[in-house]
Formats: structure tokens, sequence, C-alpha cells
């Protein structure tokens, strides 16, 4: 019996199998961001060429699957996430705006104000109120709940978050509120804020709902579409998802707190990290991954990893526990570019896996940090993953020349600038996981 592991970026798709014995056999393949399943039954096809097997050969002698995914981390990233409506207490639909009145960066004069998930027209106030003490003050009013549903069909909405005040204590107006929303708008995908955390504090109690549904959608589309495909091909074991807390949960549970699978990819690479620091007798380590979108930044102290409930990711706060990962949009897809006054920018925007990097020969045109790697000569175009495809130098430096141009210099001066801007960031990422947090 083999069990296999497959981690989706947004790039590339890894699958690795393990059989009895412990012999590894591992496969890379270009992820598909428009149906990232066809990635992976790629991947699974040449993991069975690899081991000699057809897919239907190999999946029935299958104990199980694990899976890892960045489709929640990128779709934060580059805000391409659904379209949400929020339904909350009337006169309290700012908090999601507001936050907790503190900025990151506090005597920042210029800093810019997150946009929010869920813009202000879609942010619906319900007349009802909850005191403190879960005591009913003021009761749900259904006609109100049906106006804001009017607006929400009207708006097209494909998710929909409610989180009214004090819900922790009791859930009765959510979940009526959820029975009216199932009968408006079956094909909607709902999420309470009592049953993602049912916990004081109403920013981190917002957001957090806020995140499951504007990355919930994405996430059901993806696992049960993968679930139907690995079973037609005959895998009759169980798919395990990858959660933020390093733990695993079957797709329904997984659906279901979807904003637990934002730091799924980045999990595993912590748990390996983690082993490897077992493995070497160095207990204290700074894991960094950088893959084609984000670039995730941990800790091992003491050859352990930390969880942590006030993580956030893109500005987003999400209160669930997850490993305390640090992630950043720069990856070797961050796209660079020159903006007005003439400042180079890369990321968080990313080439992803198609087109991808102009180097790629997929109708790229945007340079990214991989093309600044092949003009630099970090990366062999006649040996890119191991031989098993080969770079466009022309097009790299093609791409890189445009930036150049914006900026008044040759494109490998552009590269290293490319570089120096990426390499800054992450360093940044590294100082916020262990200076500023005196380790």
């Amino acid at each position: 019996m083999y069990r296999i592991a497959i981690d989706v970026g947004g790039t590339f798709t890894d699958v690795v199998a393990v059989n009895e014995t412990g012999d590894v056999t591992f496969v890379k393949v270009t992820s598909t961001p428009e149906d990232q399943s066809l990635g992976v039954m790629t991947g699974l096809e040449r993991l069975s060429a690899q081991l000699s097997l057809s897919l239907t050969e190999l999946l029935p002698q299958t104990e199980r699957i694990v899976h890892g995914m960045t489709v929640a981390t990128n779709a934060l990233l580059e805000r391409k996430g659904a379209r949400v409506g929020l339904l909350t207490t009337e006169g309290h639909r700012d908090v999601l705006e507001m936050r907790e009145g503190l900025k990151p960066e506090r005597y920042n004069l210029r800093l810019p104000r997150p946009e929010p998930l869920v813009p202000r027209h879609l942010r619906l106030g319900v007349r009802e109120r909850l005191r403190a003490d879960g005591r009913i003050e003021t009761p749900l009013d259904l006609q109100s709940v049906e106006a804001a549903i009017r607006v929400l069909q009207r708006e097209n909405v494909n998710a929909v978050a409610v989180c009214y005040l004090h819900a922790y204590r009791d859930d009765r107006h959510e979940r009526e509120t959820r029975r009216l929303l199932e009968a408006a708008m079956p094909d909607v995908y709902i999420c309470l804020s009592s049953e993602m955390l049912p916990q004081i504090k109403e920013y981190q109690r917002v957001s957090t709902t806020a995140v499951n549904a504007y990355v919930g959608p994405l996430i059901k589309g993806y696992l049960q579409g993968l679930e139907n495909r690995l079973q037609t091909a005959g895998f009759a074991g169980p798919l395990l998802v990858m959660l933020s807390h390093g733990g695993v949960a079957p797709v329904e549970e997984a659906v279901r707190i979807a904003a637990s699978t934002v730091l799924s990819g980045p999990a595993g690479g912590v748990a390996g990290a983690r082993r490897v620091a077992a493995m070497m007798g160095a207990p204290d380590l700074i894991p960094l991954d950088m893959g084609g979108t984000s670039t995730d930044i941990s800790l091992i102290v003491d050859g352990e990893a930390h969880l942590s409930a006030e993580r956030g990711i893109a500005t987003e706060h999400i209160a669930l526990p997850s490993l305390d990962i640090i992630t950043l949009g720069a990856g070797g897809g961050s796209i660079g570019r020159v903006e007005e006054g003439g400042l180079l920018k890369v990321g968080p925007q990313s080439a992803g896996a198609m087109p991808g990097p102009a180097c790629y020969g997929h109708g790229g045109i945007s340079a990214t940090v991989t093309d600044a790697s092949v003009v630099l000569g970090y990366l062999d175009p006649d040996n890119f993953i191991g031989g098993a495809a080969q770079l466009d130098r022309e097009a790299a430096h093609q791409v890189l020349r445009q930036i150049g141009e914006g900026l008044g210099i040759d494109e490998l001066r552009a590269a290293e600038g490319v570089h120096r801007v990426v390499n800054t960031h992450m360093a940044e990422g590294i100082r916020l996981a262990t200076v500023r947090r005196g380790v």
C-alpha cells in the first residue's frame, strides 16, 4: 500500500508517494490555476508512471492521500476570492473596516488604509440585538433580514458571512438568518460567526468569518472536484486536508472551516522543517519556504513550532489556531513593474502557473523574479526542474529590458533591482519573525 502527499502551489504541484518499506517517489508538475485538480491528476499520472503502474492501479493501492494547498493563501494575497456579503447587527457594519482602531505602523501618517474584503455597500445591517449576557434586547426583524437578502441577490454575491453582536452567547438569530438565506439563495456559501469563532471580541469574529466566506467557495469547488476525480479513478481511501494548525481534516470539515486552510501549504513546510531539525540535531531553525507566489517564514525553537491565534495574512486577521507563520506576497512568479515616479515594485501580484514568467514560454509578458534569476545566471535554462523543462533565456531578457527602459538602466541592472527588492521584502519578513519579537 502507498501513502501519497500532494502540495499544490500557485505555480507548481508536488506529489510524493511512500510505500510500506519507506521508499519515496517524487514528481513535480505545473499547477493549473483554472482548475487545480487537473494539475493534481496530472501529477498522480506521472507518479504512477514513475512507479511503473497505471493511475487506476496506483489509487486502489493507496491507503490515504494528504493534501496541502495554497488555494486560500493565494486568493487572499492576490485578492481573487468570492464576492462576499456581510450581514451584521444594525449600526455595526463598519467594524470590518475600523478594525481595532490601531494601525500596524501607528506613526506612519502616509500608511494607506487596508481595503476590507467586503466593500461597504455589501455590508448590511440587520435589526436585532443581543446583550453581552445573551439576553435578547431586540428580536430578529425578519423583514430586515429579507430586505438585506434582496440586496445580496441583486448584487450577485456568491458567499455570505453572518456576524451578529454577542452571537457567541446565543446563536439563534444567526441560525434563523441562515435558514432564510438558504431558502432564498440555495447556491450561496454561508458561514456563521457563532460556528467559526464562538468567543468574545467582535472584530476577530467578523474578520475571521469574512475571510472564511471569501475563500470558502473556492475551497469547496476545488476539493469537491478533486474528490470526485479521485473516486472516478479508483481511490477509495480518505482525502485529508492539511489545516493551518498542522493537523488534517476530511473534505467536508475543511470546506466548512475554509479559513483554516489559509496556511495549509505552509503548515506542511513547517512540519518538514521540524523533521529536518530533528534529523540534523539542530533544534533552532528559521524555515523559509519560497514558492511561485508567496514566501512563508516561521521559527523552530527547541525543536518545536509554535501555535498562534493572532496570525494574519494580507492584512486580514484570522483568529483560528495556526502555526506561527508569516506569509509574504513574494515568490518566483511575483511581477516586477515600474510605477509612477520611477519606483520599482515587485509583487504581490503573481504570474502564476499560466502564463507564468516570460521565460516559461507560455505567453507571459510580465517580468518576474524567475525571469530576473535567468538574466542573472542563477537558473540554468537548460536544466530547469531537473531537466524536465527548458526556459526561454531571450524572453527573460526582453521583459527585463522593458523594466530597464522604465528605469533608465540596462536589463542586467534591472534584474539586480528586482532581486534586491524581493530580497529586502523577505529579509524584513525574517526580521518580523525574529528580531522584532526579541528572538
